[in-house]
């Protein structure tokens, strides 16, 4: 349980690190918008000079009060983890400031370690509030995608933005959004995404127990019926990891390697301990 939760510490750690240096190195320097309370960060520092960190805390900090009422107190907890490390590392004085006129540059390799960021930050059940507060709270009462819901609300500041940071700038902050909405996407489905698995086989009990050794969690056997033999075997039903899929197709193979199996994505799974016991 400690080491579990000091490498979720380390990977938000990680992602607050690279989200302060696109800020810092890539979208300031180019004058590029963001999107959220970062893009409101970044035009308070435009306009009125006032430091990133400061912006950042004071305001992500009220978002993270509003989570409270929605979200798990873990998550909380390690959303405000987040925020004062990105605070800190927005603090940092910028040791090299990066200058081109090429600036679709900066806008793809901003989008792109902004993304990164957040795959690492939401797959360790954090946040850096802000706009991934709301997008939280959306995925886990609508279903829709981390990175969608927060796109949608970093657009709502990012475009207003224009009569700031200029129209082409306006257009960069908009790829540079979207660039960094599909790689947290994506970040988020290829190692945090859930996998719902149907296992048919005649030693569904063998492999029920092993796959509930191996992941610690019970699975559901559904009574089903085939038509052709008119057979009555049970269909395995659980929900995983893409990580956790990786281990166990193995076992089930080793316990039958006639075994049909049946993988879907799943975009959100709510339940209790409880209920992920049975």
């Amino acid at each position: 349980m400690i080491i579990k939760t000091a490498r979720k510490l380390f990977y938000i750690t990680l992602g607050s690190l690279l989200y302060a240096i696109s800020i810092n190195y890539l979208l300031i320097p180019t004058r590029l918008g963001e999107g959220g309370v970062t893009g409101l960060t970044t035009i308070a520092f435009y306009t009125l000079q006032i430091p990133t960190y400061l912006t950042n805390f004071v305001l992500n900090s009220i978002l993270l009060l509003i989570g409270l009422k929605y979200l798990k107190r873990k998550t909380i907890l390690l959303s405000l983890w987040a925020i004062i490390w990105l605070s800190i590392f927005l603090k940092l004085p910028v040791i090299y400031t990066y200058h081109t006129q090429q600036t679709i540059i900066p806008t793809i390799v901003g989008g792109a370690l902004t993304g990164i960021s957040m795959g690492l930050i939401l797959n360790a059940e954090g946040s850096i509030a802000g706009s991934t507060i709301l997008g939280r709270i959306l995925n886990q009462y609508l279903g829709i995608p981390i990175g969608s819901a927060t796109l949608f609300f970093d657009l709502a500041v990012a475009i207003p933005s224009v009569f700031i940071i200029g129209f082409e700038n306006t257009i960069l902050t908009v790829l540079e959004l979207y660039i960094s909405a599909k790689i947290t996407n994506i970040a988020l489905e290829r190692f945090g995404s859930k996998k719902v698995i149907q296992i048919i086989s005649s030693h569904s009990s063998s492999i029920s127990q092993a796959i509930s050794d191996s992941l610690g969690q019970g699975v559901t056997l559904l009574q089903a019926t085939g038509f052709y033999s008119q057979s009555a075997k049970p269909i395995i039903y659980f929900v995983c990891t893409s990580k956790n899929l990786a281990r166990i197709i193995p076992i089930i193979a080793a316990a039958d390697p006639a075994a049909l199996i049946i993988t879907e994505n799943v975009r959100s799974v709510r339940a209790t301990e409880i209920y992920r016991l049975l």
